[in-house]
């Protein structure tokens, strides 16, 4: 009975496997095995070499440190944005009552029905020297000279929370749908402040949706390519668009096969080590269950 079930479950799980295989483990084995070529552009671009000459060149270059580091603060940055606006946003709308909580909702995850690009376009017409913000702030007297919003660090922060954060209010809201209610009024019959139920009682039956939702932020962040390309311009390059640029400008497919593969090892390391350390020293912290 055990060997049927066995059998019964890997021919369960085998087309999910193949596909995973097909569709990600090759790519990304054909990636790392590019970029250990060698380059040459005067015979011809991509040498039949074997070396890990690329990532030496990456991981010993400041530059590539300079991009890296600020890949890295944009990640963390919008995660944390992401948290102190999606947590409180998806409470309320939990809290909500219908037909009120339903509206509320579809105006939060409408954006996702919505090209991440022509999400971006908008947000660089908004954010243009001749754009409404610009003009609004002229008009109010804030400003005497229209100010240079795109292509900074701060615009793709504040655009990619906006591309970003109905994920969060997605997490946190699955978390809160397991939510007992009796629980919370208990705790306040018993005389508990309503800052002591959220933070003793709310928070910490909703922190896996916090953590998983923040895992899933910071790598679409770090691995975003279409927002910082159209805001953040030619001048402010994070990893995603530093690859690009070795890909179709320099044509130096396995320096830009390193690059992307350093990524993935970096947001691996980051994304296990966050899950290892953080999610269970804060949930037990609060008085969850790792």
């Amino acid at each position: 009975m055990n060997r049927n079930r066995a059998h019964h479950g890997l021919a369960l799980t085998l087309p999910a496997a193949l596909y995973f295989i097909l569709l990600l483990a090759v790519p990304l084995a054909l990636t790392f095995v590019l970029s250990l070529r060698g380059f040459n552009l005067d015979v011809g671009g991509i040498v039949n070499t074997t070396s890990v000459r690329n990532y030496v060149a990456v991981l010993s270059d400041p530059y590539y440190y300079t991009i890296f580091l600020r890949t890295l603060v944009l990640s963390v940055a919008v995660t944390l944005l992401c948290v102190l606006v999606g947590v409180p946003e998806a409470y309320f709308l939990f809290r909500m009552r219908d037909p009120w909580r339903s509206l509320c909702l579809v105006a939060v995850l409408g954006p996702l029905l919505v090209s991440v690009v022509v999400r971006t376009l908008g947000w660089s017409i908004l954010l243009g020297r001749t754009g409404p913000i610009n003009a609004l702030l002229l008009k109010l007297g804030l400003i005497a000279h229209p100010a240079q919003m795109l292509f900074t660090l701060g615009a793709v922060i504040v655009v990619m929370v906006h591309v970003l954060v109905p994920l969060m209010v997605l997490s946190v809201w699955t978390s809160l749908t397991r939510l007992d209610p009796a629980v919370g009024h208990a705790a306040r019959s018993l005389g508990a402040g309503r800052a002591t139920v959220m933070w003793r009682v709310v928070l910490p039956q909703i922190a896996p949706g916090i953590l998983s939702g923040s895992l899933i932020v910071f790598a679409l962040t770090a691995s975003a390519f279409a927002t910082p390309a159209l805001i953040g311009g030619r001048r402010l390059k994070v990893v995603a668009t530093t690859a690009y640029d070795e890909f179709l400008g320099t044509l130096n497919w396995p320096r830009g096969a390193a690059i992307a593969v350093i990524l993935l090892v970096a947001n691996f390391v980051i994304i296990a080590g966050y899950n290892r350390v953080v999610e269970r020293r804060v949930t037990r912290r609060l008085g969850g269950v790792s």
